[in-house]
């Protein structure tokens, strides 16, 4: 079955390699992958008749071939906000977050490469996913956070049989840390950054924005970045749309103030991102000092003629409660889009368009910002 499967490119330097006997990152730059996959413009797309899960856009997803890992991920609603923005209500995935939408796609990879275990890095949201996934395929997974991290979510890493190795310091000693151990033998390194696959499975957001506002999208999309998972599969998915004949949407990026190294890039002019100082915030999940996809993130937002947005812990405290005012009760980085672009926020960052934002994660996993 693996003879099908798409191999990874690197967008640096042009190496390529066999998803079979890859190592988990670029051997010459060091760099995160990109797959070598374009999906067929041509090729019919009727989600509709598909399965109840982002399986349903299998024409547009590079793992070909009969699927067998799923909990139902995906096709989460989308509510009106204001006049012109929509939520998705991505938090009402499986596992409480969007990251659901990538870790299948690692998940269904890792089973049909057969590794001896799975290991990921996570400030929490990605770990649940990856654990819950794996958990499902029948795999033994081992999941890195760093210290601090919720105990709501290694407490649902643990239920769902990984083992949680707790590493001092912030995200970036975290990912370290998983990635040496990425290096051993027989080991599937489930990274939601260097794996492009993770990416492929994010884009579906954009898919079905696309199919439940009846074949468009919106003038922009307002997406929290960290380490831009979620913006860059929206990208690949407004590039696989516009081939078909959409028009595609404006980038909007939105960073936590405290740890904003894309934002500052962007205002910079800068084709790369300078690693910032951890310092805390409420928006943990997006508090990411080094992206290491941060010139295809940048590249991508000035592409769609878009932005970046930064959003102060206040603004992202009074936010994640006016949410939950009207219904929806998601964790503080959940609220950085609605800090950014709701009524509270400075200005007409939107200038009149219509925008869709996400809400990514729920706030049962870590309650009210104090």
């Amino acid at each position: 079955m693996t003879h099908a499967l798409p191999g990874y490119l690197c967008p640096e330097d042009g190496t390529r390699a066999d998803v079979r006997t890859a190592p988990w990152c670029c051997p010459l730059c060091g760099g995160p992958w990109d797959l070598d996959f374009t999906p067929d413009p041509a090729a019919p797309l009727e989600p509709a008749a598909g399965p109840p899960s982002l399986w349903r856009y299998a024409p547009a997803l590079p793992l070909p071939g009969a699927f067998a890992v799923s909990l139902a991920e995906g096709h989460t609603p989308l509510v009106p906000l204001a006049e012109r923005i929509h939520a998705k209500l991505d938090y009402l995935m499986p596992t409480l977050s969007f990251k659901d939408r990538g870790a299948v796609m690692l998940a269904e990879l890792a089973r049909r490469l057969g590794p001896e275990r799975v290991i990921a890095d996570s400030s929490g949201n990605a770990g649940t996913s990856v654990a819950a996934y794996c958990a499902r395929a029948g795999l033994g997974c081992e999941v890195f956070v760093p210290e601090g991290t919720s105990a709501k979510k290694t407490e649902q890493m643990r239920a769902h049989g990984a083992s949680v190795r707790i590493v001092p310091g912030g995200r970036e000693a975290t990912a370290e840390a998983a990635r040496a151990a990425a290096d051993a033998p027989g080991v599937f390194y489930a990274s939601h950054v260097f794996n492009p696959y993770f990416l492929h499975g994010t884009k579906t957001y954009a898919y079905e924005i696309w199919e439940a506002l009846g074949g468009r999208l919106p003038d922009a999309l307002v997406v929290p970045v960290g380490n831009g998972t979620l913006l860059l599969g929206a990208a690949l998915a407004v590039e696989e749309l516009a081939r078909r004949g959409v028009r595609a949407p404006a980038l909007i990026a939105v960073q936590a103030q405290a740890v904003s190294p894309l934002a500052a890039a962007f205002a910079a002019g800068a084709q790369d991102a300078e690693p910032v100082p951890q310092l805390p915030t409420l928006a943990e999940g997006i508090a990411i000092p080094a992206p290491p996809r941060a010139r295809q993130i940048l590249a991508a937002v000035r592409k769609s003629g878009g932005t970046f947005l930064t959003v102060p812990d206040d603004r992202l405290r009074a936010a994640q409660r006016d949410l939950a005012r009207r219904g929806l009760f998601v964790e503080p980085t959940a609220a950085a889009c609605w800090a950014a672009v709701g009524p509270d926020a400075p200005g007409d960052p939107l200038q009149g368009r219509t925008a869709v934002l996400p809400l990514c994660g729920a706030g049962a996993k870590t309650g009210l910002a104090a």
